[in-house]
C-alpha cells in the first residue's frame, strides 16, 4: 500500500488543467480538461487512507471515497466505478457540480494538515466518464417484474434517483414532468460550462432503456390531479423542486429588463440546446453589449454572471451584501468568475431601481458587517448616507427560491405544508399526510444541493418499497 498510496508528502496537489480564460469566455464548454490516466492515478495516490475518512462523513451520499481513490491509484478503474455508482445515481454529475470545496475536499484530512486536499471531484468525474466511454454503464436488468407502480412528479435529480432505485427492485415507474425535457435544474438551470447537457441526456436515456417511462409536458392540476395520479399508481412521490423566485420589493422593481435568474439561465440553456427562444433572439434575455448587474451571492448568481460574460456583456457586476468570506456559494466558482472578468461589489445592497420604462441604474447602499445571525454569518448593516448609483441595462435577481403553492396547484387542498410552503412529511417514512403519497428533495428541505436531492430520492425509494411491501402483505393476508 505504501507504494500505491500515502503519496501526499511527496506529490503536490494538482487539478485538471483549466482552459485559458481567453478561450473559455468564448464558448459554453466545460472549463476543465480531463485528467489523463497517469495523473488520475497519481492524484488518487495522495489519499492518506485515514481511519476516519471525513471526506465520506461530509458527503451527503456517504460515498466510499477512500475505496475508489485506492482502486484508481492501482489502475483498477472498473472496480472504482462500481463502488462509485453503488452509492450515487449520478456520479458523473456530482463530480462536475458538487461544491467539493465545502463538502468532501473541504474536510479532507490531509487538507487540514496543510498538504492540500485530494482532488476528489476531478477523480470522480474521470472514473465515471471513463466508465461511460468504455461501455461499463449498462441499463438496469430487472430480475423479476412487479405489478405495483409508482408515479413520480418531477424529473429532476430526486425524482430520477428514486425512479432508478425502485426500478432495480422491479417496480413499474412513470415520471411526470412539466417541461419538455427531463432533468429539471440539471438541464435548464445549470450552464454548460459546469455541466454539458449530453451528460444529463445520456443518463436520462439510460433510465428510459431501463424501462422507466417519462411523460413530459405534464402539469399536475391541469393534465390530471394529484388524486388522479394516486388512483393510477400504488404510490406517488412528489419531487418537484422549488422554482419560485424570491422577489426584491424595492422602488422600481416592476421596471422592464429586471428578471429572475431562472428566466435568464433557462433562455440561455434552451438556446444552447437548439431551441427557438424569442426573448433571447430579440435581445431581451441576451446580455450581449449590456451593463449587467446580478444581485445575489449563491451558486445560481455565479452561473448568471459567468453566462453573461460568455454572452459578451459590456460589463458584469455582482452585488452582494456581505463580503467574499461570507458568501454562500462555492469559493471555487467565485474564483472562476473573477478570472473571467466579473466585478464583485462586496458589502453592497440595492436600494432602488431607476429608469423610465426600462431599468437604467441601480441605486445601492454600502453595508458593514455586524454580529453573527442565526446562520453564523455576520449580519449586514446599512451605512447611512452611503448611496451611489451603478449603470444597468439588465438586472438579474438571484435571491433564492421558494416553493410554489402545491396544494392549490395540484388541486389537493388537503396536502399539508409547512410554514415555509415546503411539503410536510413524516421524517421516518417520508410520507405526507396523504396515504401513499411521499415527497423528497428541495420541495421538502428547501432549495439545496443536487447531491442532497439524490440522497433524498434514494431514501424515498427505500420508504416507498417498505410501504408497497406492507401493502402487498396485507393484501395477501386478506385473500
Amino acid at each position: 500500500m505504501k507504494k500505491k498510496m500515502l503519496q501526499f508528502v511527496d506529490l503536490n496537489q494538482e487539478t485538471p488543467v483549466k482552459r485559458s480564460t481567453v478561450k473559455r469566455k468564448k464558448d459554453f464548454n466545460e472549463i476543465y480538461n480531463e485528467f489523463v490516466t497517469e495523473k488520475a492515478k497519481e492524484q488518487s495516490s495522495r489519499c492518506s487512507q485515514c481511519g476516519v475518512p471525513f471526506c465520506q462523513i461530509h458527503c451527503p451520499l456517504s460515498n466510499n471515497i477512500p475505496d475508489w481513490l485506492k482502486l484508481t491509484a492501482e489502475g483498477r478503474l472498473k472496480e472504482a466505478y462500481e463502488i462509485s455508482q453503488s452509492t450515487n445515481n449520478m456520479p458523473e454529475v456530482c463530480g462536475r457540480i458538487c461544491p467539493q470545496d465545502r463538502l468532501c475536499e473541504g474536510n479532507c484530512v490531509i487538507e487540514q494538515s496543510g498538504h492540500g486536499t485530494v482532488t476528489i471531484g476531478s477523480v470522480e468525474k474521470y472514473i465515471n466518464d471513463t466508465a461511460w466511454e468504455k461501455g461499463w454503464v449498462k441499463p438496469i436488468k430487472v430480475k423479476k417484474e412487479l405489478k405495483q407502480s409508482i408515479g413520480i412528479i418531477g424529473a429532476g435529480p430526486a425524482g430520477m434517483a428514486c425512479a432508478e432505485e425502485l426500478r432495480k427492485s422491479g417496480y413499474q415507474v412513470t415520471i411526470y414532468d412539466r417541461y419538455d425535457r427531463p432533468g429539471g435544474l440539471l438541464i435548464y438551470g445549470i450552464p454548460n460550462f459546469k455541466l454539458e447537457k449530453f451528460v444529463v441526456e445520456r443518463r436520462t436515456k439510460l433510465l428510459k432503456d431501463s424501462g422507466i417511462k417519462f411523460v413530459q409536458n405534464f402539469e399536475v392540476g391541469k393534465n390530471d390531479t394529484l388524486y388522479g395520479l394516486k388512483k393510477k399508481h400504488d404510490a406517488v412521490l412528489i419531487a418537484t423542486g422549488v422554482y419560485k423566485a424570491r422577489e426584491i420589493d424595492i422602488e422600481g422593481h416592476s421596471l422592464k429588463n429586471i428578471f429572475p435568474a431562472m428566466d435568464f439561465l433557462t433562455a440561455s440553456n434552451r438556446k444552447g440546446l437548439g431551441d427557438k427562444v424569442q426573448l433571447f433572439d430579440d435581445g431581451t434575455l441576451n446580455a450581449e453589449g449590456k451593463d449587467v448587474v446580478v444581485i445575489g451571492g449563491g451558486d445560481t448568481a455565479m452561473d448568471c454572471v459567468r453566462t453573461s460574460i460568455r454572452q459578451k456583456a459590456k460589463s458584469v457586476k455582482c452585488l452582494y451584501r456581505r463580503d467574499r468570506e461570507n458568501m454562500p456559494g462555492s469559493a471555487r466558482e467565485v474564483g472562476n468568475a473573477i478570472e473571467e472578468g466579473v466585478e464583485f461589489v462586496w458589502l453592497t445592497s440595492p436600494k432602488r431601481f431607476i429608469g423610465n420604462s426600462k431599468v437604467e441604474e441601480v441605486e445601492v447602499l454600502k453595508m458593514k458587517l455586524g454580529d453573527p445571525d442565526s446562520s453564523g454569518r455576520r449580519r449586514p448593516e446599512i451605512q447611512s448616507g452611503s448611496e451611489y448609483k451603478i449603470k444597468a441595462d439588465l438586472v438579474i435577481k438571484s435571491l433564492g427560491f421558494d416553493p410554489e403553492n402545491l396544494p392549490k396547484l395540484f388541486n389537493a387542498e388537503e396536502l399539508v405544508i409547512s410554514k415555509w410552503g415546503t411539503i410536510k412529511i413524516d421524517l421516518k417514512t417520508m410520507q405526507t399526510n396523504l396515504d401513499g403519497v411521499f415527497a423528497a428533495g428541495d420541495i421538502v428541505r428547501g432549495a439545496s444541493l443536487v447531491v442532497w436531492a439524490i440522497r433524498d430520492g434514494r431514501d424515498a425509494a427505500v420508504q416507498i418499497e417498505k410501504y408497497l411491501q406492507s401493502k402487498e402483505n396485507k393484501s395477501v393476508k386478506a385473500a
